[in-house]
């Protein structure tokens, strides 16, 4: 059934039983710290499943004794639905309620937002409303603050799945939809809106919005809205629906750039559909849209072979013949049209006197080994041209991890440092940065000479 416009009063909640930091604060919604867990925060939550202490002064001790990005890094990632500690989830609650007394806290309404959906998904439905409340007495004259809040709390309970929490959400950016007067409030409720009804898998309600919005003479609906329902239309596998909102997009106006397609790859990959995403990925290039990292990342993360070789380490093929005799069928396909555009290694590679580096920032560990692989054949080609010179150092920045579930871990470095080591290469982990691998310019040009040779890595 489609959610029409019109919803119910807010309910409002007591107060919190714990202690508030009363002061004044800025009530700017703000991201949150990235959910990376931090190796500080990974003892502490090791510690509370096995140490004999209780949790209140295991929390107290982490909270004091522990730096405000730590702590904060910690909770977040307690409060991401992807955590790695979801049997630890309860404690967020009190955590949260440790660091609301300490000197630095400064209270964010997306931290919140974010608290309040973990509540209610753990059926703690009267705390999740308090704090629900406390915000919206907070914002509740910033409507530009309470949009951005609602619009939290959405988005936290469609990630979440859940479905009641979802629902009170969009009646609270509903009744900002109907009643305010500002374009701005307006335009954010309708975005997050349109965008929890397809994270919800309900994009035909999204479409439908859309319209009704349209038809009153309110809201036209832009790239963001068609991009939220095609995505939403793909994840299910109603790929005719799909087609025909992209179709919608081109005729209203919009452009059909790098990230409609991506999400159309993302979408047929999903449901394993790769004769589909080379017709999509032959499109995208003669219609001059360029591939991007998440192009890669999309087309790399589903194939299975790929996902295997690189997961697994054992039997790493080393050159695009080689891994092109190992593909099969459709995703052989797939990955040989998306290696004919070497052109994303413009966008990666820094080519100078003085320094040639690769940086794998943004690609998944997939998308990396093909990356690697590319480079590696450009970087033959350069070496052996006499008009590229030869640079004095190569670098491959492949990051130390801070983006890992756990911080410090990189599956890329890891990745790498197997095919160096498989091919005998003289890249090395630097010894100022553990993120990067370098080596002599002239060491690379011989040693891709050799390795090139025939009878080499056939």
């Amino acid at each position: 059934m489609m959610m029409r416009l019109g919803c119910g009063q807010q309910r409002h909640g007591e107060e919190l039983s714990w202690k508030w930091k009363q002061a004044q604060t800025n009530a700017r919604v703000v991201r949150m710290e990235s959910c990376t867990l931090t190796k500080q925060g990974q003892r502490f939550l090791t510690k509370l499943t096995t140490s004999s202490a209780t949790n209140d002064n295991l929390i107290r001790r982490f909270v004091l004794g522990s730096p405000k990005s730590v702590v904060l890094t910690t909770l977040s990632h307690l409060l991401s639905p992807s955590t790695s500690y979801p049997h630890l989830s309860s404690i967020a609650l009190p955590l949260y309620a440790r660091i609301t007394e300490s000197p630095w806290f400064s209270w964010n309404p997306a931290t919140v937002a974010d608290l309040a959906a973990l509540l209610h998904k753990l059926g703690h439905h009267q705390q999740s409303q308090i704090l629900i409340s406390e915000a919206t007495s907070k914002l509740e004259s910033r409507t530009r603050d309470l949009v951005l809040f609602y619009g939290k709390l959405l988005e936290s309970h469609s990630k979440r799945g859940s479905q009641t929490g979802f629902d009170d959400a969009y009646c609270y950016l509903n009744g900002l939809l109907c009643t305010s007067s500002s374009v701005y409030v307006k335009r954010r409720a309708y975005e997050y809106m349109v965008s929890g009804l397809c994270t919800m898998d309900r994009p035909r309600e999204a479409e439908d919005l859309v319209q009704d919005l349209r038809d009153s003479g309110g809201l036209q609906p832009s790239g963001f809205e068609f991009k939220s329902i095609v995505y939403g239309y793909g994840r299910l596998g109603l790929f005719q629906d799909l087609l025909r909102v992209v179709d919608q997009m081109q005729k209203s106006g919009l452009v059909v750039d790098t990230v409609v397609y991506n999400m159309v790859l993302s979408t047929y990959g999903i449901h394993g559909e790769h004769l589909k995403m080379v017709y999509w990925l032959q499109r995208m290039r003669s219609s001059g849209v360029p591939f991007s990292v998440r192009t890669f990342n999309s087309v790399s993360n589903c194939c299975p072979t790929i996902m295997r070789i690189v997961g697994e380490l054992n039997e790493l093929p080393l050159s695009i013949g080689e891994l092109s005799a190992r593909l099969e069928g459709g995703e052989g396909m797939v990955i040989r049209e998306l290696l004919e555009c070497a052109l994303i290694l413009e966008e990666v590679m820094v080519w100078d006197s003085l320094e040639a580096k690769l940086d794998l920032h943004g690609f998944h560990l997939g998308s990396s080994y093909l990356i690697v692989l590319l480079w590696l054949e450009e970087m033959q080609r350069r070496l052996n041209h006499s008009n590229c010179g030869v640079p004095a150092q190569i670098t491959v920045v492949c990051g130390s991890g801070k983006h890992s579930s756990v911080r410090g871990e990189s599956p890329v470095r890891v990745l790498v440092q197997k095919m160096m080591v498989n091919m005998g290469g003289p890249l090395k982990v630097d010894r100022k940065n553990n993120g990067c691998f370098i080596a002599k310019g002239k060491a690379v040009k011989n040693w891709l000479c050799e390795l090139r040779k025939p009878g080499m890595n056939d």
